[in-house]
């Protein structure tokens, strides 16, 4: 989805991960698995595996690091990170894949002792493994499947093509402190630049705010697609301080630094960015840079944009239409509500209509409400409905008009609601919450169970009380 950079938190992970996860930010360490779940061999064959790891040929001890980590054999742990010192780097490659497998505080200590090898594709693969450490999503373990997937990525990045990633774990989550140093370490690291570019996107992944002023510094490296990666990494974290050291890089002469630029000066309220931003957007002939400049204008929402949003609206190009209509929702100016519905009522296209009614619900307009939650049980369009409500979820005052919805006799509604509240509720969401894990559905019983967790977790690291709702 092109609009918004809110993640929606269960999308990315399974509910068995986040479960994990939350376990984790909740406890210093790590219980160990019962001997049934730390191995699926018997002990005297994973000891054999872990005394052929130093085995005098190298074949061998690849082979005993790949079996101990598909055994997950925690016994295993302190034998594979001695590994990391192998001479060969088939060896240690196997090795981090194999720490990868094994959930464990020492497991992690290896994989950021691996994220400085000497191997660029060892380090790549640490840094991922490190990352994939809290998200579940771990590095293919084929070898043909590392080459391809970066020699497709390389070519995607001589093209022009930059996607932005918008994973992102929720913030709730506690991430080791000394996870964020490798990885800004390997970020400012000149060995491989591989390496540096999958460590910017890792820290945008955890939302590593201790990051933020070295991901500003590679965001103007020379290096484009390292720039393109911490670019987006700032638009994950959102740490607003950011916005004005970005500006400058609206003038950027690499055309894709300079569109996501755009669209992260908009994310981090940068408000000085608005006159280039509207002069872009004017002046602009390729259609490209129009969209992205208006995109970074609505996520702005300034109200000295009203008249260009108004204008927008009937643009023949979609996205500039819904860029316009979320930016009139942000600007909050309920003056413009004739305009939004004069827009609705000759509008086909149902994305358009969705940004319509999140901006006019945003000014007001409460009657749109009940439309916007409803397309919560849309196959096809609750994925764009539900960043809409997260965001309205995060005005002051907003969330008591949406907890009587928590009753909606459809289960799906309820169950995208738990989402909403867990990353835009606040101290009251806690009791809504805690009446829906009782729900008759099951489902949306355990979605509100995580999500009372996840927010709980939230709200604490952020210090926050008496209800406010933190950023």
């Amino acid at each position: 989805m092109r609009r918004s950079l809110i993640v929606v938190f269960s999308s990315t992970l399974s509910l068995v991960w986040f479960e994990t996860l939350l376990l984790l930010a909740q406890t210093a360490t790590t219980t160990p698995p019962s001997n049934s779940q730390a191995t699926t061999t018997n002990a005297p064959e994973g000891n054999v595996m872990i005394e052929e790891l130093k085995s005098p040929n190298a074949g061998t001890r690849a082979k005993a690091a790949r079996e101990l980590g598909k055994a997950q054999d925690v016994s295993a742990l302190p034998a594979l990170v001695e590994a990391l010192s192998d001479p060969s780097a088939k060896v240690r490659r196997e090795v981090v894949l194999a720490l990868a497998q094994i959930h464990q505080p020492a497991a992690l200590d290896g994989l950021i002792k691996a994220t400085q090898d000497r191997s660029e594709e060892v380090s790549v693969l640490a840094v991922q493994s490190l990352v994939g450490y809290y998200t579940g999503n771990l590095p293919n373990p084929g070898l043909t499947g590392f080459v391809k997937k970066n020699v497709q990525k390389n070519l995607q990045r001589a093209k022009g093509l930059f996607s932005a990633d918008t994973t992102r774990i929720d913030p709730g989550i506690n991430v080791d402190p000394k996870a964020i140093t490798a990885l800004d370490e390997t970020l400012k690291s000149t060995r491989s630049a591989q390496a540096s570019c999958e460590a910017a996107k890792g820290l945008g992944i955890l939302v590593a705010r201790a990051a933020v002023p070295d991901l500003v510094a590679s965001a103007h490296s020379s290096n484009p697609t390292l720039s393109l990666e911490s670019l987006n990494a700032l638009s994950k974290i959102k740490d607003i301080s950011a916005g004005p050291q970005l500006i400058d890089l609206l003038d950027s002469p690499n055309k894709e630094i300079k569109l996501q630029a755009c669209v992260t000066v908009g994310i981090l309220r940068a408000s000085q960015a608005a006159p280039t931003l509207q002069s872009m957007y004017e002046n602009a002939s390729d259609p490209k840079t129009q969209e992205k400049a208006m995109e970074g204008l609505a996520y702005l929402g300034d109200k000295s944009s009203i008249p260009v949003f108004t204008k927008a609206l009937s643009s023949a190009d979609k996205d500039i239409r819904i860029s316009a209509a979320e930016g009139l929702g942000r600007a909050g100016d309920p003056k413009v509500l004739p305009d939004l519905e004069k827009a609705y009522g000759v509008e086909k296209d149902p994305d358009m209509k969705l940004a319509l009614e999140f901006a006019m619900t945003a000014v007001g307009k409460l009657e749109y409400l009940n439309t916007l939650v409803n397309d919560l049980s849309s196959r096809t369009r609750w994925d764009v409905a539900q960043p809409y409500l997260i965001e309205l979820a995060r005005t002051p005052g907003f969330l008591p008009k949406l907890y009587p919805y928590l009753q909606s006799p459809n289960a799906d509604v309820r169950n995208r609601l738990c989402t909403v509240l867990m990353l835009g509720g606040d101290q009251t969401s806690l009791d809504q919450l805690d009446r829906l894990s009782h729900d008759r559905n099951s489902e949306v019983a355990s979605q509100a169970l995580q999500a009372k967790r996840s927010l709980r977790a939230r709200l604490e690291a952020a210090g926050t009380t008496n209800g406010a709702n933190p950023p």
